[in-house]
């Protein structure tokens, strides 16, 4: 298995089982996708500290802010999109991580710079 997809997996479970952070290895590549989910909103705050990526959780209600997160390109099966391409994913309250030239970016930010690349995962 992949890192990425470690991560996800490690967020995903931590939110089912209502833990209030996750600890995960720290590697560039899963540094950025957990900024770029910050961004977003699907997590709280993201800290880098030596070898460890922290990043704390947030709940509404309760309820999970992030309900699903999938990896879409895989090592075995690469998935690209060009920034004409970028649709809304579940009426506006989803997004795309995506691995462009000028970094990972939301599905949004990509748009807005016109820029295409790699879809990492998405997120709703």
């Amino acid at each position: 298995m992949d890192p990425v997809s470690d991560m996800i997996v490690s967020v995903k479970n931590a939110y089912l089982a209502q833990k209030e952070q996750v600890i995960l290895p720290y590697s560039k590549l899963k540094f950025e996708v957990a900024k770029a989910l910050e961004r977003a909103g699907f997590v709280g705050k993201v800290q880098k500290s030596e070898d460890k990526i922290t990043v704390d959780l947030i709940y509404v209600d309760n309820k999970p802010r992030m309900s699903e997160i999938k990896r879409v390109s895989k090592p075995g099966l690469r998935v690209y999109v060009k920034s004409k391409k970028i649709q809304l994913i579940k009426g506006g309250r989803g997004t795309y991580l995506i691995s462009t030239p000028q970094g990972i970016m939301t599905s949004a930010e990509a748009k807005k710079k016109n820029l295409g690349g790699e879809v990492i995962c998405l997120v709703w």
